[in-house]
């Protein structure tokens, strides 16, 4: 069983550089997503003002019209108070200009206030566009960089199932079919050594008997606690593998 389980662990490696090029390529993708996202909100930021700064044009120019209709209004008035005679026509002719007037100023005044609204939403309008452009200019050439970065991804991902499909032609069908089951629930490595009587995987403590069991490798030994499956790797065998350092450090710490 031991040997069953040898190609599995090789092929396991590569399944693990697998994995971390797809969560690579997946925050890669996550970037491109959120330079999409900022360059549309600028996007629609830049149509909301723009449409804002027209409708304050639209105000102020039907505004200016109200004015020079009552320009005209007061005008006629004017050239009738002229013509007339009677004191009391006059007075009412005064009172109705007076009402004109202060209508005339009413609407200036809003002008006003419309044309200042309308500046300043047009300095927000062009500090949008400048931001805009330059956020464009940048994210061009990081897309770029990520879209070259993703294919490279791809390219090596290709090539390490390429390997993988091979090897596995070579592996027990029926371990590896166990294997492939274990891989797409944990996401991890699923076939792991013991070390000091401990799962690797899920770090708990094992009884001597399961231990034992192991180290005879005649079965498959899946771990009580995570379901890994486990198998006992000698000390010349764990020289220069990660399991090797840790216990390397266990001991100098223990000393």
């Amino acid at each position: 069983m031991k040997e069953n389980l040898k190609p599995l662990i090789e092929i396991q490696d590569l399944d693990m550089k697998m994995l971390r090029l797809v969560r690579i390529r997946r925050e890669r993708k996550k970037e491109l997503k959120q330079i999409e996202d900022l360059r549309k909100d600028l996007h629609d930021q830049l149509k909301e003002k723009e449409v804002e700064v027209e409708k304050l044009t639209k105000e102020i120019a039907a505004l200016e019209q109200k004015i020079s209709e009552v320009a005209e209004k007061l005008k006629g008035l004017e050239e009738r108070q002229g013509q007339i005679k009677k004191i009391e026509e006059f007075n009412a002719l005064t009172q109705e200009m007076t009402g004109a007037e202060r209508e005339r100023i009413a609407i200036e005044q809003k002008v006003s206030d419309l044309v200042d609204q309308k500046n300043m939403e047009q300095e927000l309008l062009e500090k949008i566009r400048d931001s805009l452009q330059t956020s464009e200019a940048s994210s061009l050439a990081l897309e770029k960089e990520i879209q070259s970065g993703i294919s490279l991804i791809n390219e090596e991902g290709s090539q390490l199932k390429e390997t993988r499909d091979a090897m596995a032609v070579n592996a027990d069908a029926d371990t590896l079919h166990i294997y492939e089951r274990l891989l797409r629930n944990k996401k991890d490595r699923v076939i792991v050594p013991i070390e000091n009587r401990t799962c690797s995987g899920c770090h708990i403590a094992l009884t001597a008997q399961h231990e034992n069991i192991v180290r005879k490798g005649e079965n498959i030994v899946f771990c009580e606690h995570c379901s890994r499956i486990h198998y006992w790797q000698e000390a010349e065998e764990l020289e220069g593998t990660v399991v090797s350092t840790k216990r390397r450090r266990r001991r100098v710490a223990s000393t």
